[in-house]
């Protein structure tokens, strides 16, 4: 029984289509009305039978290996094919036809061809472009189809618009692309040669004159030496003469037609004109003054009366040897040389010095070495010192130094560059900040505390005393940003007064700030970092110096060091305790400051960093922005996902730390920056929706926490901010660097 006939086994050749027009078979072709009908497709624009599709490009080139289309894979591919033909001239008596030759390049992006003739001269026939680049179809009858790579080889006939041309050879380019394609390619042939080029090339060699004519050439020189000029300072002594006195002169030589020229020095409030030059531009002869010559008795060429009459009949020749020749001498490179002395009309010039190029031209070419410049005038006395009055108290010193340096009055100029360079970038704000405390004999002012900022930017000192409960004092601004002076310094003095540096504050030292002095106990870790990375800058965190330090210690403070390191006993586990590690270094006798104590300690330390609850810390958080009223918590979603192209929920900690800036997020740098630490993930990315939920305190609120574990995460750093980071000394790796190894302390 037959299978019923189904849709999905149907043979109907039309499902898919949306083209079912008929072709017209009739159309227009060279302006005459004509039936078409069988170069025209089917119903749809399908193919009849045995009818097939004109290709509209060849088949190569195609992109091999990729999906790249011809103009892509080919651009700037071209094949050049040297060719000629040749021309019929009739009428002519000279010649009867004429060689033409070409350049046939054909562009594989589109198998377009030109055709270029290179221009002769004194041809008379236009050239260039014979055929600008397009298709160009093949002779009839397939002039319905255009030449493609496949037509061309070396060694044979092509015709373009019934012109035959004859391809004799190719660039290796096209010998590569070709052979590449499977073409076997002719042997190349000669280039015919024209004969009436050849007629014109007899006759122009004709025309050359056998006479013994002298060849100057001078282009050679102007070539290889234009704008190079050698550069001399001069001196002419004028003294002798009347109203005379010594001039300053500059010599330009012009190495490409040896000629010179001459410039004066004029001086300002000289009482001299200024002349445009003092020689304009000529060859310089050696024996100036010479006598006048007449009209042509001085020239290039001599010429001989060898027969005949003066004028028409006569017979001439040039005198190769120069029989009746004037000869005079001109000043040359070689000539001028440093202290020489030449002869400019009647005066005396000394050479005195040049310039580098001068130098240079004269080391290379005459191997000379010494260019000692000849001093021609006395040196000017030395200036005297100028008095500035001393300080009058009013306003800075350095605005009354300015009033006294000129009439107009200018501002102090400050370090510019070092405020550009120093000046805080991003959430860098290259601020040092030490914890100190007072010296005097008070025993209330002996437990205040002070945080002592250094603007690196501009060298200002800062003073705040953060408050303390139950203390009696009230906290604050202790000194205001500013310049310090140092003490002992007089007040009223022609000097500028010294300031207190970046240099001169490291822990230990003791600084008296407007008569109040104190003791540093303290810095930060930025502090710390900022001077090890700049240790030129700031010798007491410089390692290689403290370790020189403790090299040169004695033969006796190194038995001390061996019985201390035998008793803590070293080579069991190697660690000591970074307190027994400070008390050892402050009772050798090489008077190291705590700051370098303390450098020595983080070098050769056992870092151990507490973790810290995250939970604990967004509790700590929540309650300082709870404090602040802060809820711009949907701001900070817009903000973070405008910022996050790709969607991924993630973004950078630098980008993050942005946005929370722009915002002005009432939380502390430190506190922050390890905040965003918890949220980090290995690619070192924030997930900002988590940290989003966890600080938000109005939709998720966390627990209260106790005051005193407030005070860990406070916004003003203090000295009990964090626990010291060096508590663990590997005191192994301390004596393989300074005594070289434990073995050559335990044998002295």
């Amino acid at each position: 029984m037959a299978l019923p006939m189904l849709l999905a086994n149907s043979v109907n050749r039309n499902i898919g289509k949306d083209k079912f027009h008929k072709s017209q078979h009739f159309d227009y072709s060279n302006g005459v009305a004509m039936m078409v009908g069988a170069e025209k497709p089917g119903t749809g624009g399908e193919l009849l039978l045995g009818q097939s599709s004109r290709p509209k490009y060849s088949l190569f080139p195609k992109g091999e290996g990729s999906d790249a289309p011809a103009w892509v894979a080919f651009d700037k591919q071209v094949l050049c094919f040297d060719a000629y033909f040749q021309e019929t001239v009739p009428q002519r008596r000279e010649e009867k036809y004429r060689v033409r030759t070409c350049k046939i390049y054909f562009y594989l992006e589109d198998d377009t061809i030109q055709v270029v003739e290179p221009e002769l001269k004194n041809s008379g026939i236009p050239q260039g472009t014979l055929i600008r680049r397009h298709r160009i179809p093949l002779p009839a009858p397939k002039d319905d189809c255009f030449y493609n790579v496949h037509h061309f080889n070396i060694n044979q006939e092509i015709a373009f618009y019934s012109r035959t041309f004859m391809i004799t050879d190719c660039d290796p380019f096209t010998r590569n692309v070709l052979m590449k394609m499977g073409v076997r390619l002719n042997p190349p042939s000669s280039m015919p040669a024209d004969p009436y080029t050849n007629h014109r090339q007899e006759m122009e060699e004709n025309m050359k004159p056998l006479r013994p004519y002298e060849i100057i050439d001078t282009l050679k020189q102007f070539l290889e030496h234009d704008r190079k000029v050698l550069r001399f300072s001069c001196y002419w002594d004028d003294t002798e003469s009347m109203f005379g006195d010594p001039r300053e002169l500059i010599l330009h030589y012009f190495l490409a037609d040896d000629t010179m020229e001459i410039y004066e020095f004029v001086l300002p409030n000289s009482g001299r004109d200024t002349v445009p030059k003092f020689l304009h531009r000529v060859k310089l002869p050696k024996h100036a003054p010479i006598p006048k010559y007449q009209p042509g008795e001085i020239t290039d060429r001599t010429v001989l009366n060898v027969f005949g009459p003066v004028g028409q009949g006569g017979r001439y020749i040039l005198d190769s040897l120069k029989t009746g020749a004037v000869e005079e001498e001109f000043y040359k490179d070689c000539d001028l040389t440093i202290g020489g002395v030449i002869n400019v009309w009647g005066r005396r010039l000394i050479i005195c010095d040049c310039d580098n190029f001068t130098k240079e031209y004269y080391r290379s070419k005459y191997g000379i070495e010494d260019f000692t410049p000849v001093s021609y005038k006395a040196s000017p006395p030395s200036k005297t010192a100028r008095q500035v009055p001393p300080y009058t108290g009013f306003g800075s010193e350095e605005d009354s130094l300015c009033s006294c340096q000129g009439l107009l009055l200018k501002p102090p100029q400050k370090d510019f560059r070092k405020l550009m360079e120093k000046d805080g970038q991003g959430l860098v704000s290259n601020v040092l900040r030490f914890v100190a405390k007072m010296l005097t004999d008070s025993s209330i002012d002996k437990e205040r505390v002070f945080i002592i900022y250094v603007y690196l930017s501009d060298d200002t000192i800062a003073v705040f005393e953060p408050p303390q409960r139950n203390s009696g004092v009230i906290g604050g601004t202790f000194l205001k940003r500013g310049r310090v002076k140092k003490p002992g310094q007089e007040l009223y003095k022609s000097e500028v007064s010294e300031y207190f540096t970046a240099q001169d504050l490291y822990v230990g030292a003791r600084l008296d700030l407007n008569n109040q002095p104190f003791q540093l106990l303290d810095a930060d870790e930025f502090t710390f970092d900022y001077m090890e990375q700049h240790a030129d800058e700031f010798p007491k965190a410089n390692i290689d110096t403290i370790i020189s330090k403790v090299k040169s210690i004695s033969e006796e403070e190194k038995k001390k060091v061996k019985q201390f390191f035998t008793m803590s006993g070293p080579s069991s586990t190697g660690f000591i305790p970074y307190e027994s590690f400070r008390t050892l270094l402050a009772e050798m006798d090489i008077h190291l400051s705590e700051h370098e104590i303390i450098t020595l300690g983080r070098t050769y330390s056992v870092r151990e960093q507490s973790e810290v609850d995250l939970d604990l810390m967004l509790a700590v958080v929540q309650d300082q922005l709870k404090k602040k009223n802060f809820e711009k918590f949907t701001e900070m979603i817009r903000a973070f996902t405008h910022e996050d192209r790709h969607r991924s929920g993630h973004l950078s900690s630098k980008e993050a730390q942005i946005i929370l800036k722009a915002l002005r997020l009432p939380l502390s740098d430190d506190l922050l920056r390890a905040l965003l630490e918890k949220f980090q993930d290995e690619s070192e990315k924030i997930d900002y929706h988590a940290f989003l939920s966890g600080i938000n305190w109005r939709e998720n609120p966390a627990p209260a926490v106790p005051p005193d574990v407030t005070v860990k995460f406070d916004t003003d750093w203090r000295e009990k901010a964090a626990d010291p980071a060096v508590k663990t000394i590997n005191c192994s790796l301390f004596l393989e660097d300074v005594f070289g190894s434990t073995t050559n302390i335990n044998e002295s």
